[in-house]
């Protein structure tokens, strides 16, 4: 099967013929078999803003059935599929063929040269190993890599997406997914050590479509959605492939690496389609605002962007700020923003602003904040290097629930920094095939994000995490993947390296304290050199490098590592004499994270 796609024109804005249903549905076989009563559907543009393909709901579901039938022919019911999911109509077939057919797809990251061949390789073979895949699919190009990462993984059938649509049926129909039954496993952690498969259940992942189009972003006929957000992410698997289809509203697409090339193109397209609802991290907002003087007069027209939500990071006011004053003169409303909070062990969103509202800012003393864990106002006389400015991301979605405890998990009072807990119908049940990592998540009922936070004015605010997770640009870096790449460098020895991230609120950078040894300064400017080297290709993100003097790790009582202690050690100038300009992270493309 070959995928003709309807070309040139785009999926129209509205349906003709066809009452709304927003968010009304059991399943997602269900949610598409009635979007395809309509003409909406999903458009991927190219590099220069055209429309390179379209694929209506009705096509979709006609080219999906067919697929399905071919795949249950070849896969038992329940297998688990790997997909690259490449911003494509190959991708988005497959995807919901898998749906039709009663198997479990497993969307896998494109190669973004986060860490070269070998770092992209090892990352889809443990993903592809995690999900216990019977097959492995991605376009033709990529074929070769599936082959290799799987080459020493018998049984797992490798395609390309028009041998996988070519495969022959043998009359049996598929079988789709039930309510009680599985939508995919969605690898949200991005290690290349030990990745972990989120579960989405047809049921958890229904309703968080519908408390998201009903009640997040109030969806209505007339809504048009702009992304350019990677479909292996939550934000934009469930915010962007998923989300308009349950209230059959049109998307158009822009790869993320396109974006990362031209982004100011995600903004052309909103203003040529005048598109109502959009996302994306702060990051994205501040690349746009940085382009902003390349906007030729007339060639962006913000007014119809009703919604442009902001997650996959700590949301950051300054980028908000940036974007704001570049685009009003283009239209933009900043009441538009959405700052919002959740995660993909939450299908996708747990908050959300009340829409139209502008956002809120709450200006807090630092020096305070550190001493007492307490989120004190700053007040006029407090100095500016003392404030941090947090954004309040709204109150929890219907039927769901968020609480801020202490260390004894006791609730705590407004404006106290605690662990966030969570709970609700949209989490997950827990990570494929790994019942302890699932049972460690859950405390009762209440799912441990692992974030910090408080509560103001009855909103969440997010200041940052408990656990050791690594975020930048929205992608999810575990450091244990840096300390383990480092410590086969030359010169390094084991157990003498700490990863963490540094946020002084503009943005989290990374930070690697090594232990050196007595070597000359131009050994060890080579040395750090190299480790700065051995970081890029590990984890495709720059880092400051630190070289201690030997017995600078801080160890708990059991002789682990406490990242924390040396962290603080770097925060109080322990190391001032070994550190340099702190290196500066280009714009990457987002891969897993939180909304």
């Amino acid at each position: 099967m070959t995928v003709n796609s309807e070309k040139a024109v785009p999926t129209p804005t509205e349906n003709d013929g066809l009452a709304p249903r927003i968010g009304d549905f059991e399943t997602v076989p269900e949610a598409l078999d009635y979007a395809a009563r309509g003409q909406t559907g999903y458009n991927f543009f190219t590099l220069r803003g055209e429309v390179e393909e379209r694929l209506s709901y009705a096509a979709l579901r006609e080219r999906a059935l067919d697929v399905a039938n071919r795949l249950a022919a070849r896969f038992e019911r329940g297998d688990r599929i790997a997909i690259i999911a490449e911003t494509s109509p190959e991708f988005v077939i497959t995807f919901f063929a898998c749906q039709y057919a009663g198997l479990v797809p497993a969307p896998m990251p494109m190669p973004v040269n986060l860490g070269g061949k070998d770092g992209y390789l090892n990352q889809i073979r443990l993903m592809i190993v995690g999900a216990k895949a019977a097959g492995a699919v991605g376009p033709a190009a990529l074929r070769g890599f599936l082959e290799e990462a799987a080459q020493s993984l018998p049984g797992v059938a490798i395609y390309d997406f028009h041998t996988l649509f070519d495969l022959k049926g043998n009359g049996v129909a598929a079988k789709p997914f039930g309510p009680d039954e599985y939508c995919y496993i969605q690898y949200s952690s991005g290690s290349t050590s030990a990745p972990k498969g989120v579960i989405g259940t047809q049921r958890s992942v229904s309703s968080n479509l519908s408390a998201i189009t009903q009640h997040g972003m109030n969806a209505r006929p007339g809504d048009r959605c702009a992304s350019w957000l990677p479909l292996y992410h939550d934000m934009g698997l469930i915010g962007f492939l998923l989300a308009p289809l349950a209230a059959q509203l049109s998307v158009d697409f822009l790869s993320t690496s396109d974006f990362v090339r031209r982004p100011l193109l995600w903004l052309r397209i909103i203003t040529e389609h005048k598109a109502s609802l959009t996302y994306s991290p702060s990051f994205g907002y501040d690349l746009a605002a940085k382009r902003s003087a390349r906007a030729e007069q007339g060639s962006v027209d913000l007014t119809h962007l009703r919604v442009a939500g902001i997650g996959g990071d700590m949301v950051r006011p300054e980028a908000l700020n940036a974007f704001a004053e570049a685009f009003e003169p283009f239209g933009f409303n900043p009441n538009a923003f959405a700052p919002s909070y959740g995660m993909a062990e939450a299908t996708l969103a747990i908050s959300f602003p009340t829409l139209g509202e502008p956002i809120t800012v709450d200006e807090v003393d630092m020096r305070h904040f550190t001493r007492s864990g307490v989120a004190q106002p700053a007040s006029a006389v407090t100095s500016p290097e003392h404030k941090r400015g947090f954004v309040l991301c709204g109150r929890a979605l219907p039927d769901h629930e968020i609480k801020v405890r202490d260390e004894k998990g006791n609730a705590v009072d407004e404006r106290v920094v605690g662990r966030i807990f969570i709970k609700g119908p949209s989490l997950t049940p827990g990570y494929f095939s790994d019942p302890d990592a699932s049972a460690a998540m859950y405390d009762g009922e209440w799912l441990d994000t692992g974030d910090m936070g408080y509560f103001l004015d009855g909103q969440i605010v997010i200041t940052g995490r408990a656990k050791d997770l690594i975020i930048i640009n929205g992608r999810n870096i575990w450091p244990q993947d840096i300390e383990w790449a480092v410590e086969k460098t030359e010169g390094v020895r084991n157990g003498g390296v700490a990863a963490f991230s540094v946020d002084d609120g503009g943005g989290e950078r990374i930070v690697v304290v090594v232990e050196r040894r007595g070597m000359s300064q131009d050994a060890l400017a080579a040395l750090k050199r190299e480790i700065a080297s051995v970081i890029q290709n590990a984890v495709g993100a720059p880092a400051e490098v630190v070289l201690a003097r030997p017995h600078s790790m801080v160890m708990t009582s059991s002789g682990k590592l406490s990242r924390a202690k040396v962290k603080q050690k770097y925060l109080d100038g322990a190391f001032t004499e070994d550190r340099p300009e702190p290196a500066v992270a280009a714009p990457r493309a987002l891969a897993d994270s939180r909304v």
